[in-house]
């Protein structure tokens, strides 16, 4: 089955398959380059979402980048627990990969939990090589919820709360330790990842999973680059078609992914 969404301005369609095994839901926007892949993971911490719900941000990025996203339907929390996610992650990207795509065709985007779950996927893909680069949208990338921002943000993010974000992690964790690496990527070894792009709002208490993330990249000798956009809330990136920033967000996620093509 075919739907067909409004993303932005431009009508789009969104195809159910499947990729390694994984469900997925490829996206196409007129006039795409078919030969290159942004392969997307939705937010919803790890337990809620779905790569339908994320087709419209997956399609807005997409469009940008000027490519076809492939979002992937990840199996969630409690039912599938840590580290399915990272499984079917992995899975799918080798799917792609003997496709035919080759790994500098291929971005990776993620939100909130896809965030996470992106470079999550980086580290783990061991024996494969690195896709083009990577951007991620307000990562949870600290299932520990150790950072400063979860208290001092609390009282100007709409979205998130510490409690909530506690329940998710234990469906998610159940007696893994949130610190572990493929988990909580702000504690793993980064070295050797694709170029990083992190975007995050700082009306969210996940603002310090973003800029750790980006400081361990950096320790590890990663190219990353951080925006912190004011005033903002958790993925405003959605909020295009309302919001100029989150315009502004995609199109500047779409200049990094663009630049980082074999004829960028």
């Amino acid at each position: 089955m075919t739907l067909t969404l409004r993303s932005s301005s431009e009508d789009v369609t969104a195809t159910p398959g499947r990729l390694g095994g994984i469900p997925v839901v490829t996206v196409e926007t007129p006039g795409d380059d078919s030969s290159a892949v942004v392969l997307y993971f939705h937010g919803g911490a790890y337990a809620l979402g779905s790569a339908g719900d994320s087709a419209g941000l997956a399609a807005d990025v997409a469009r940008r980048v000027g490519v076809r996203a492939v979002s992937v339907d990840y199996r969630l929390a409690p039912e599938h627990p840590f580290p399915a996610a990272v499984d079917d992650a992995v899975a799918a990207y080798r799917a792609l990969l003997a496709d035919g795509t080759p790994s500098s065709e291929v971005a990776f985007v993620g939100e909130s939990a896809g965030g996470g779950l992106v470079v999550a996927t980086l580290v783990a893909e061991a024996g494969l090589p690195q896709p083009s680069s990577a951007v991620v949208f307000s990562p949870w990338a600290d299932l520990t919820l150790s950072g400063d921002s979860l208290t001092g943000k609390a009282d100007v993010d709409p979205a998130l709360t510490a409690k909530g974000l506690q329940i998710r992690a234990r469906d998610y964790l159940g007696e893994t330790d949130p610190a572990t690496p493929l988990a909580s990527p702000v504690f793993a070894d980064l070295t050797g990842l694709a170029p990083l792009l992190i975007q995050v709002g700082s009306h969210e208490i996940l603002l310090d999973d973003a800029v750790r993330l980006a400081a361990r990249a950096a320790e590890h000798d990663v190219a990353v680059e951080l925006q912190v956009w004011p005033q903002v809330p958790h993925v405003f990136q959605g909020f295009a078609a309302l919001l100029d920033d989150a315009d502004a967000a995609l199109t500047s996620a779409a200049a990094f992914t663009r630049a980082h093509w074999p004829a960028g």
